[in-house]
């Protein structure tokens, strides 16, 4: 069930005034101040139903995942302009992604939350972590980035840029957008292993090679359950990702810190994982790094699970 938040006289990063702005959230498990509290933040395509039977995360946040929504509340806000509300942006690039941060600390002030056990998130979810956890350096006993970056890659805007030109040009916007980040979500061994070459294996008659067919099916499923706009807004927050230009200042960071790595990661890659855990390492800070081990890239944090699960479940006993 949708609820909502109300932030008050609002600035941006780039200077402009809101009277108000609306946040929707969503609550799973015991209510607010029962238990301790996890903040999930959600992915490029995600929204606030991390658990139960719709939930896009299910097969982490639940009673056979890591972590339990009987021991555990469940909170997770939805990232304006990402239309799950039925809230369209009138401007996709209003907000940066510490723009989200801001909006979220200040939801959870508004909800009387002053501490949380831990937030956890993956990919842009995974950068709002960080910036979370910046902005507010004692908010957490722990976070937890996953298959994601505190500051956007040459790389990574790279894509984002593709991405934008996509949105920008293309007679089917959307459908393609998608097409284009799929090949950045998978890896070569990952396609090349799952189709083999083959062509037209279900005998459909369309005579595609099955990667394209698989490629064409994702684009037009994005198609029919997300709103071009928020693919804009979300496009635009991932160019964003910046919480600071020197890893050192993620040191400030008082929680600890445990960052999830995928070796086969095309998007954020794991050599600059490992480098910001050597970093913080160095200088004394809570840091761990465990990685997840998979041929299929950016997207093993969603299909990975038993490797997930097992990283994650140390952090999260039920006894609690």
């Amino acid at each position: 069930m949708l609820h909502e938040v109300s932030i008050p006289d609002f600035r941006s990063e780039r200077g402009e005034s809101y009277p108000e702005v609306i946040l929707s959230y969503e609550v799973a498990g015991p209510p607010l101040g029962s238990a301790p509290l996890v903040l999930v933040c959600h992915a490029l395509t995600g929204n606030s139903t991390v658990t139960g039977d719709e939930g896009w995360w299910n097969k982490l946040i639940s009673e056979e995942g890591a972590i339990s929504p009987m021991h555990y509340t469940i909170l997770s806000f939805n990232t304006p302009g990402n239309a799950y509300d039925g809230r369209e942006a009138d401007d996709p690039e209003a907000f940066e992604l510490r723009d989200v941060a801001r909006l979220f600390l200040l939801a959870l002030e508004a909800l009387g939350v002053k501490e949380v056990y831990a937030v956890i998130g993956a990919s842009m979810g995974g950068a709002l972590t960080w910036q979370i956890a910046y902005l507010a350096p004692t908010l957490a006993k722990h976070i937890f980035p996953i298959a994601c970056d505190y500051r956007a890659s040459d790389w990574l805007l790279t894509q984002t840029l593709i991405q934008k030109q996509i949105l920008a040009h293309s007679s089917h916007p959307l459908e393609d957008a998608r097409i284009h980040a799929m090949s950045c979500y998978r890896t070569p061994q990952s396609l090349n292993v799952r189709f083999a070459g083959q062509r037209d294996s279900r005998g459909t008659g369309s005579g595609q090679y099955d990667v394209e067919s698989w490629l064409l099916y994702h684009g037009d499923a994005l198609a029919r359950r997300f709103k071009l706009s928020a693919y804009y807004v979300m496009t635009h927050l991932t160019s964003t990702i910046g919480v600071c230009e020197e890893v050192e200042a993620l040191a400030r960071i008082r929680s600890a810190i445990h960052i999830v790595s995928i070796d086969s990661d095309l998007l954020f890659t794991h050599d600059r994982a490992e480098a910001t855990y050597e970093a913080l390492r160095a200088l004394g800070a809570d840091v761990s790094l465990a990685v997840i081990h998979s041929i299929h890239g950016h997207d093993a944090f969603l299909m990975e699970y038993e490797q997930l699960n097992h990283i994650i479940r140390p952090y999260f006993p039920t006894h609690v």
